[in-house]
């Protein structure tokens, strides 16, 4: 597999509009994009940070993924990003290692990107998310 860079870190909130307000108040960091992804169950907020990005999120509906974590684990990192070049067979790899794919094929994510996530019970109690920023066509 080839890792480029870290993407971003997930961070599952509560409210995002408390949440952004933090963000920016505190570190003095500007929200750029607010962005819901509807087959996801939720909104997401991103800032930039040197060539790492930070990207809240903020379920949708109650029986969304990040409800679900909230739920069990309270608000925190939910994630960390690896941008990948070629995801498909980042996938592929991984998986011939014995990882457990939570996503066998990648899906559309927030900003455009194409994602893909890892169980966190096989890398070491990490949830794992890979990206891929595909070129237009």
């Amino acid at each position: 597999m080839e890792t480029t860079h870290i993407e971003h870190i997930g961070i599952a909130v509560r409210n995002l509009e408390e949440a952004i307000k933090f963000y920016e108040e505190t570190f003095g960091l500007k929200c750029y994009a607010v962005e819901e992804v509807k087959d996801q169950k939720v909104r997401t907020a991103f800032f930039k940070v040197g060539q790492t990005k930070i990207e809240l999120l903020e379920s949708t509906e109650p029986d969304g993924p990040i409800s679900k974590f909230i739920e069990k684990r309270g608000e925190g990192v939910h994630h960390l990003a690896f941008a990948v070049k070629n995801i498909e067979r980042a996938l592929s790899e991984t998986e011939a290692k014995g990882i457990q794919l939570i996503d066998k094929r990648p899906r559309k994510g927030a900003e455009g990107l194409d994602i893909a996530f890892l169980h966190p019970k096989s890398t070491l109690g990490v949830m794992i998310e890979l990206c891929e920023k595909k070129e237009q066509e």
